[in-house]
């Protein structure tokens, strides 16, 4: 099983075909993004939510950097309208919750260094267990981690 997550991890390294800047600016966007959106989850599940940002910089469909994926939107950013729901939500960006920042910090760190988690290895899109979102039909389910469906494009 390690022999197979080296080989996972090393062909993601090879796969990446946009590079990401690895700046102070964009650590704290992926550790914005993963305190938002999964602070609640294991740490599992917070590293797959930050996989999936990273996989969108690396395709060409998504914008460059980090910052760039994670505050997304089509014209302004109306309310429930970003392509990550906290962007949007109405509150401020204040990570309150020192141990929960603490923990999206480390694995914001452990994901520009090149972890994944397998069971949703390609995934560009998630979504939380009670909505449904308008762009499934159109897309691949690849796992389940937590509270957090996760889906690839259906080509």
């Amino acid at each position: 099983m390690k022999k197979l997550s080296i080989i996972l991890w090393l062909l993601l390294m090879v796969y990446s075909t946009k590079g990401y800047a690895n700046s102070e600016e964009e650590h704290y966007c992926l550790t914005e993004a993963i305190y938002f959106e999964a602070r609640s989850e294991s740490y599992i599940g917070q590293l797959a939510i930050a996989n999936v940002i990273l996989e969108r910089v690396r395709q060409e469909m998504f914008p460059d950097t980090i910052c760039d994926v994670v505050h997304q939107w089509n014209g302004y950013p109306h309310r429930h309208e970003c392509s990550f729901s906290y962007y949007c939500d109405g509150k401020k960006e204040i990570m309150y919750e020192k141990d929960a920042l603490i923990m999206a910090m480390d694995i914001a760190t452990l994901a520009l260094e090149g972890a994944i988690v397998e069971d949703i290895w390609g995934a560009t899109h998630y979504h939380t267990r009670y909505i449904e979102p308008y762009w499934i039909n159109d897309m691949f389910k690849v796992g389940v981690i937590g509270d957090h469906i996760f889906y690839e494009r259906d080509y």
